[in-house]
């Protein structure tokens, strides 16, 4: 278990903690705040841990499968929050989380066939994107709207090209999936 795998399952375990206090006020109007931190935290742990594991040659299959299905789980977990507390329509949310679900099923069939495809650039951009829309509106600061409305599109924009580069790029795991 190399540094990057670990910080990997730290995004992962700090979820639930981010969730409670996004979805409670257990510590009062700090909450959210709380709740804005565990998000940066985790969300810089993605950045951490690929900077780390290219530059130390530390890349794992594990890495490769896991990196990515803890970014999902984090900002579906947010995205998911959001539309409780009344940020984000779920609509929205649906869009988003349809594409993971879609490339989590590529990820399963192309496992099955003993090939494990890594996250894109435009993957990578599509998570940042959410990412810095979900702590604007974590933030929800009256002086922050117009990036807010830019990050709203351009996260929403993002998804859907990464899904269409995503199945352009790896339609043949389909045909060997037995499609």
């Amino acid at each position: 278990m190399n540094l990057p795998n670990k910080l990997t399952l730290l995004r992962v375990l700090m979820i639930p903690f981010f969730v409670w206090f996004m979805l409670t006020d257990y510590a009062g109007g700090a909450s959210r705040y709380i709740a804005l931190g565990l998000f940066a935290a985790a969300s810089l742990t993605d950045l951490l841990d690929g900077k780390i594991a290219r530059k130390y040659n530390l890349v794992t299959n594990f890495g490769k499968f896991m990196d990515p299905l803890a970014d999902k789980l984090l900002v579906c977990s947010a995205l998911i929050c959001l539309i409780q507390t009344g940020g984000l329509p779920a609509w929205y949310v649906i869009i988003i989380i349809a594409r993971e679900f879609i490339i989590s099923g590529f990820r399963l069939i192309a496992s099955d066939n003993g090939i494990v495809i890594a996250a894109s650039y435009w993957g990578k951009f599509k998570t940042t994107s959410q990412m810095i829309l979900i702590i604007l509106l974590i933030l929800d600061l009256p002086a922050l709207s117009l990036a807010t409305d830019l990050f709203y599109w351009i996260a929403l924009i993002l998804t859907v090209v990464s899904l269409a580069d995503y199945i352009k790029k790896n339609f043949q795991v389909l045909s060997q999936g037995g499609f």
